[in-house]
């Protein structure tokens, strides 16, 4: 469920999920994975946030990210990046011709969001943030999120470690990510063993 709750721990890892308006495909639809891929090239820059695990979909994002011990807060690095690739989503739609979409996006503004200059609503107000604490629950979200390509409905292809979107091949497959810097998670969490796991089923 998507939360107000304000997320501002210093050096903690979180799992994210934030989600196109209305679960709309507008990430597929403009053809804006690179643009995903360069904001989180740029928290990575400025912020010092760690992209430990993602799957960008084609309307919303999961990520497991780790916060720099600093007192950078998660909710403005969220609120800013999606402020700034709404107006490049708003931009590809616009130069696309998608004036339907885009009139679909304005008319889901409510008057306050409206009167404090919103044009269009290109995401949910909100986006999921949980707090990783123990190794059970990263690995339940790690497989969650690689195999959300083949999960359910989505079906975007016939081998999660194939998504090109994905860490999963970085992980399964020791493969660098073409336009990502991943940093490995195995480097900062371990099993009650200390045991790194190879490959999470």
């Amino acid at each position: 469920m998507a939360t107000r709750t304000l997320h501002n721990d210093p050096g903690e890892t979180w799992f994210i999920t934030f989600t196109c308006y209305n679960w709309i495909p507008l990430f597929e639809i403009t053809q804006s994975y690179k643009m995903l891929y360069d904001w989180l090239r740029f928290i990575a820059e400025n912020y010092k946030v760690q992209t430990h695990v993602f799957v960008l979909m084609l309307n919303h994002v999961h990520l497991i990210i780790k916060m720099p011990d600093t007192e950078v807060g998660l909710n403005k690095i969220i609120s800013n990046g999606k402020r700034f690739m709404a107006y490049e989503l708003v931009k590809k739609l616009t130069a696309s011709g998608k004036i339907d979409l885009l009139n679909q996006l304005s008319a889901a503004c409510t008057e306050k969001e409206k009167n404090k200059g919103q044009k269009h609503k290109v995401f949910e107000q909100s986006f999921d943030a949980k707090p990783i604490y123990s190794t059970a629950f990263l690995y339940q979200k790690i497989d969650y999120i690689h195999h959300n390509p083949v999960s359910g409905k989505w079906l975007l292809c016939d081998d999660f470690i194939k998504y090109p979107h994905s860490s999963a091949a970085f992980y399964h497959s020791a493969k660098p990510h073409e336009f990502l810097t991943i940093i490995d998670y195995r480097d900062f969490w371990t099993d009650i063993n200390h045991v790194r796991p190879v490959r999470l089923l």
